[in-house]
Parts: C-alpha cells; sequence; structure tokens
C-alpha cells in the first residue's frame, strides 16, 4: 500500500495523539482505583472484567476509527501490475492547449490558468526520477526534449496564449514521436476540446501510449468574428471607386443587432457600416470607398464585440497601379482597332510593334499580348509566347483570314492549340454567350431575351484534338467557337475564329468588344492574396522575382525578421515560410532595402466557434483503444491522475471504515454493561 505525501505524516500524528489521551486517561482511572481499593475488592466480581472490557474496546474502537479518517484523507492506493513495463522509467507527455479560445473564463479563472495549475497537480504525483514533456500548440523545439518535474514546472510558468491552432490528429502525432526510448510513456491532453480542434475523423494512435483526455469547462460565450473579406474591383487604380465585401460569423445562441464596422486604409478611416447577425449564421456586406493613392496598401476591418475580441479584426493589403502595359503585334498597320480601344482609358499604356521587328526581350515587360492580323506568324514567335504564358501571360490572337490556314496551323500547334480546319464564308451571327465566364461575369446588369450578338461573315473552325482545357466564351452554330480561351501554365492563350477588319464581321465594333478585351486585360493581372493565416500559410506567392547569386528576401515586421526559402517556378516566385509567422500584422517583403510587397496575415479563425465536443464523441475518436476522459467540472476536487489511472484507490473503503469504527464506539458506550451505579464509601 502506497500513500500520497503529505498525507501519511499526518497519519502517524493523528494516530499519537488519541493514544496518549487515553494512556493519560487510563493512569487517572489507576490512581482512582487503588485509592479506593477496598470499594473494588466488595464490586470486583460483579463488574471489575466488564467495565475493563468496555473501556478497552472504546479505546481501539475510538483508535481505528481516527485511523482510518486520517488514512481516507491520506488517499491509499494499491498500485497495479499493468502501470508499464518494470525497469523502464515514465515519460509523463502533457499538451496544454494555449490557443485563443483558452482565454475563455469559468469560475477558476481562464481556462489556461486552469490547465497549467492541473498541470502542476499531475506532476506533483509522479517520482522526482520520473521524466515529463510539454507540448503546446506552437510545437517548440525546446518542448520536445524530456526533462525533470522543476524544469518542467518552469516551463509551464512561462506558457502564454498563442495565435498557433492545432488538431487533434497533429497534437497525437506529436506525442507519438517520443514514444520507446526505453520508456513508459503516460499522455495527458489539457484542453477545451473545441469541435473544430477534435475533427470527426477518428484518431490514429500509439495502442502502447496512456492517454488521459482532461476537459476544461469554459462559460459558453456569444461571439462574432470577422470571417473573410474580398475585393469586387477587378483592378486597383488611383482615385477610383473600390468595393469590398465583408462576411461577419454569428458563433452564439443569439441574434446579433447593429454591429459596426469599421474600414481603414492606412491608418486613414474609409468607411463605416452597421449590420445584423442572425445566430450560427453569416452575412456579407459591402463597403464603398475610394481615394486611394498610388503604392502599397494597408487596410484594416474591425467590430466590437466583447468578451472575445481576438477575432475582431482582420488585415489585408492590396497594391495600387497607376498603369497596365499592353502590347499589340500587328500585322497591318492602317488597322486601328486595339489602339483605339486601350487609348479610351489612360490606365492601359499600350505599345505596338511591327511583325517584322519583334523584341522578344521586352514580352516580360507586358501583362497582355495582343496580335492582331499577323500575316506570316514564325515559330519563333511561338516559342517566345508559350514562354510569356507559362510565366502568366495572357495572349489574344485575332487571325488574318486572307493568310492560307497553312500558315496559321504550324504556329497554333506550337502554341498547343487548335489547327486550322478550313476558312467559312457567308453570314454567321453568334448563336451564344457564355455570361458566367469571368470575362462577362458582372457585365451585363440586365441581359435580354433578344439579345443583340456579334455577326462574323468569314471565320475559320478549328479542328479540336483535345479540347479538355477550352473555355468558350462566344459561340457561333453547329458547336464552333468565335472566341474561347486555352489556360497555358500560369497564364491563358484566347483565340479568336474571325479576325478585327470590318469585312469579315462586326465583332471589333460590336459593344461586346470593348468591356470583353478590358476584362481579359484585367484578368491578366496577378494579384496576391489579400491575407494568409498566420501559423497555416507557410507558402507565399509572389511574381517572378529575379535574385543574383548571394541576394535573399526578408519579411519584416516589428522587430520581427523572417528568411523564408525561395524557390522559382515559372511566372511565380515561392516563398515558403514554414511555421515563422505566428503574429498576426503587415509583413514587407524586401529584397535589399527596396520593399516589393506587403504581405497581411491574421489569427486562424477555427478559434472562433465556441462550440465543444461531448464526452462520447471524444470516446468515440479513439475506437477500440481505452483511454481515460475526466470533466474538470465533475472531477473539481482533486486530479491525482497517477493513482486513479495506475492504481486501485482505498481511501472511500478507509472512510467507511472510520464511520463504522465510531458507531462501534457509540453502540459500546450506550449499550455495553448497563449496570446499576454503585455509590463509594
Amino acid at each position: 500500500m502506497n500513500f500520497l505525501y503529505p498525507g501519511f505524516l499526518f497519519a502517524l500524528l493523528a494516530i499519537a495523539i488519541p493514544i496518549a489521551i487515553h494512556l493519560f486517561n487510563f493512569r487517572k482511572f489507576k490512581k482512582v482505583y487503588f485509592s479506593n481499593v477496598q470499594f473494588l475488592k466488595e464490586a470486583k466480581e460483579q463488574n471489575s472484567a466488564r467495565e475493563k472490557l468496555k473501556h478497552l474496546l472504546v479505546l481501539i474502537s475510538r483508535i481505528l476509527a481516527v485511523i482510518f479518517l486520517v488514512f481516507a484523507f491520506a488517499r491509499p492506493f494499491i498500485p497495479l501490475s499493468s502501470t508499464g513495463e518494470p525497469g523502464r522509467r515514465n515519460l509523463i507527455s502533457i499538451y496544454i492547449d494555449n490557443s485563443y479560445s483558452m482565454e475563455t473564463v469559468n469560475k477558476e479563472g481562464s481556462l489556461l490558468d486552469e490547465a497549467k495549475r492541473k498541470a502542476k497537480e499531475i506532476a506533483a504525483a509522479y517520482q522526482l526520477n520520473d521524466q515529463f514533456q510539454l507540448l503546446t500548440n506552437d510545437f517548440e523545439g525546446k518542448h520536445q526534449r524530456a526533462v525533470n518535474k522543476e524544469e518542467f514546472i518552469q516551463l509551464l510558468d512561462e506558457l502564454k496564449i498563442s495565435p498557433a491552432s492545432r488538431s487533434l490528429q497533429q497534437v497525437v502525432n506529436r506525442l507519438q514521436r517520443e514514444s520507446g526510448a526505453n520508456r513508459n510513456q503516460i499522455a495527458y491532453l489539457l484542453s477545451d476540446f473545441q469541435k473544430s480542434f477534435v475533427g470527426i475523423q477518428p484518431v490514429q494512435s500509439d495502442k502502447d501510449i496512456r492517454y488521459s483526455l482532461i476537459k476544461l469547462n469554459a462559460n459558453s460565450l456569444p461571439n462574432i468574428s470577422v470571417d473573410s473579406v474580398w475585393s469586387l474591383s477587378p483592378v486597383h487604380q488611383p482615385n477610383q471607386a473600390e468595393q469590398l465585401v465583408v462576411q461577419l460569423h454569428n458563433y452564439g445562441e443569439e441574434d446579433a443587432a447593429d454591429i459596426p464596422i469599421k474600414l481603414t486604409i492606412n491608418q486613414q478611416q474609409k468607411a463605416i457600416s452597421n449590420t445584423k447577425v442572425p445566430a450560427g449564421k453569416s452575412v456579407r456586406d459591402t463597403l464603398s470607398f475610394s481615394g486611394l493613392q498610388k503604392g502599397w496598401q494597408k487596410g484594416l476591418l474591425t467590430i466590437k464585440d466583447f468578451p472575445l475580441t481576438f477575432d475582431d479584426a482582420l488585415n489585408f493589403s492590396f497594391q495600387v497601379n497607376t498603369e497596365m502595359k499592353v502590347l499589340n503585334i500587328s500585322g497591318d498597320p492602317s488597322q486601328k482597332f486595339i489602339k483605339s480601344l486601350f487609348a479610351a482609358d489612360p490606365y492601359f499604356k499600350l505599345s505596338e510593334m511591327p511583325e517584322a521587328n519583334i523584341k522578344y526581350s521586352s514580352f516580360s515587360d507586358y501583362s497582355l499580348i495582343v496580335l492582331s492580323g499577323l500575316k506570316q506568324p514564325s515559330s519563333g514567335l511561338a516559342q517566345q509566347l508559350k514562354s510569356y504564358v507559362k510565366n502568366g501571360g495572357s495572349v489574344v490572337i485575332f487571325p488574318d483570314l486572307d493568310a492560307n490556314g497553312a500558315v496559321y496551323t504550324p504556329f497554333l500547334t506550337a502554341l498547343s492549340l487548335p489547327a486550322v480546319k478550313q476558312l467559312n464564308s457567308g453570314p454567321a451571327i453568334t448563336s451564344s454567350i457564355e455570361l458566367k465566364d469571368p470575362v462577362f461575369r458582372d457585365v451585363f446588369d440586365q441581359v435580354p431575351s433578344n439579345m443583340d450578338l456579334p455577326v462574323v461573315t468569314r471565320y475559320f473552325s478549328y479542328l479540336e484534338r483535345n479540347a479538355g482545357g477550352k473555355q468558350g466564351i462566344l459561340q457561333l452554330p453547329l458547336g464552333q467557337f468565335l472566341f474561347a480561351r486555352y489556360p497555358s501554365g500560369a497564364g491563358a492563350m484566347y483565340l479568336s475564329a474571325s479576325s478585327l477588319d470590318p469585312k469579315d464581321g462586326n465583332l471589333s465594333r460590336h459593344p461586346v468588344f470593348v468591356p470583353m478585351m478590358f476584362k481579359i486585360a484585367f484578368s491578366s493581372v496577378k494579384e496576391q492574396p489579400l491575407y494568409y493565416t498566420s501559423g497555416e500559410s507557410d507558402l507565399l506567392e509572389h511574381q517572378k522575382i529575379s535574385l543574383g547569386a548571394n541576394q535573399s528576401l526578408t519579411l519584416k515586421s516589428d522587430g520581427i525578421e523572417v528568411i523564408p526559402e525561395v524557390r522559382q517556378i515559372p511566372g511565380k516566385t515561392l516563398l515558403y515560410v514554414a511555421d515563422q509567422i505566428r503574429k498576426p500584422g503587415f509583413y514587407d517583403l524586401k529584397k535589399a532595402d527596396s520593399v516589393l510587397a506587403v504581405v497581411a496575415f491574421n489569427d486562424n479563425r477555427k478559434e472562433s466557434d465556441m462550440h465543444y465536443a461531448t464526452d462520447q464523441s471524444l470516446t468515440d475518436l479513439f475506437g477500440k483503444q481505452k483511454i481515460a476522459l475526466y470533466n474538470s467540472q465533475k472531477d473539481a476536487l482533486s486530479l491525482n491522475i497517477q493513482a486513479k489511472n495506475n492504481s486501485i484507490e482505498l481511501w472511500k473503503l478507509c472512510l467507511i471504515l472510520a464511520v463504522v469504527f465510531l458507531a462501534i464506539e457509540i453502540l459500546l458506550i450506550r449499550f455495553f454493561n448497563k449496570t446499576k451505579n454503585i455509590q463509594t464509601p
């Protein structure tokens, strides 16, 4: 039998005190006895033996009652033989959830403080020679090594709330890395066990590790989160109207009214709004603003919602450009359709090159390249355009129908486009327009039933070999297309069946031509995401960045500097930051002293959902593996986990025996040797 300190020492002291008291009473009894020896002799045969027996039984009962009462508080237990292999040290792995949800409070204080207190109780239940391991959501290296009890307590005291968020399976996988190594591993998981943390997939766990789940219970709290944001503006231009859509989510059980929304750009307020969010629902609100200047913009959307505030703000960033460069390579300088189109908007900076004098080295300077009426498109041009599109560029091809189809077929096939089948003549009206395509999305407020569509009198029909990636935009009768998109690499190619020459049709002068070309140009701009998620987004994308042999990129923000791993792929530069960025905010992407971009990070919104897994669902996740599950509300008195998990506890039996012996003492005093008192002379 083992005893939990300090109950055993107290038990010894408590046993000694009543024995001393009874010895004192017994001596007093002897003194009275000898002073009245004559009387005792006369009554000896009547009650002497019975009185002695009574006092002796009362003394024994009282001593045993006190002993078992003290033992009950000392919590004795019998160790089980299944506590691990003999001769192997114990490794006690304790995971403490330090995500934002652990900031919530109950009657014990914050959940994180309660978890730290219970972790100390667990550590106190083990021996000094046992080893301990602390695991948190940060997955820090210093928490991977085994430490002694004193170092473990020190690590606990340093533990703070972190924006990092993990899943239950990730935590179990991390714990399993330390299994084996000639140690008995015992794992304790202290968390509020949010549904987003637990998940719905069965947990794959190590059968050799004994798991104990300690569920911490928080008070039910309402919470409204700034869930996400996106822009309705295809491009961002100085002093132009902008529209942002913000989505709020109510995770509470009651409707929320008059939630204030504030938008600031570069610390200047740009828009405000109020909205109502029904319980358990998401709502969207559109914010309009203008007056932006050239450069990178740091946006912040905020609401006021208490007591949970970590998800009340959302950072985002984007760039405002003053121009977009477009290149027109023309085979007929007399045609001015492309020049007239892009000259109508000062945002576009159009450059023109004749077919006979093409500067391939400048292709990377342009977001869009238009080929209009080329007479003799070469294979060299095809190779350069293919590389350009692979790196993220966009190309629009309007063929010259007077050129022989045999001239265009090698050029088109070199671009992985369909070959020319034949030249068709005769009036042909466009049969349909794909309004759901990104090119025409949001272009028409209302589509009439008898919509006027382009008409062509001459057009190429193409021999489709693999049309799996083709996206038809303007369709002709009999399954032919007038204008289609072919994604390629990081970019796209657009192929027309007709030319821009008015003798071949009215496409160049039709009202649909302008928005179609503008949307193609806008979609050619490759913008970075408005924001990333800290602790989760470990891969950032950027437009192609040229680096020298000894050059590197850095991400800097308020004393934080991260050097990402750089990988180059066609049209993009990938930045791997692993888990180095854990703090939300704005980070400047720098090449030497030059700021290439501003990247925004936000906390993970999974922590916003304050719904928790049930005890039964937690047990079911581990399947047939037996786990110990404790609820902090039900097990509020103590968490002597080691005794509960690895032993047979005897404190209840001790308490029952203490009550039994107290009852025996009372019965002895009241009913034993009920004789008449004999008066002493």
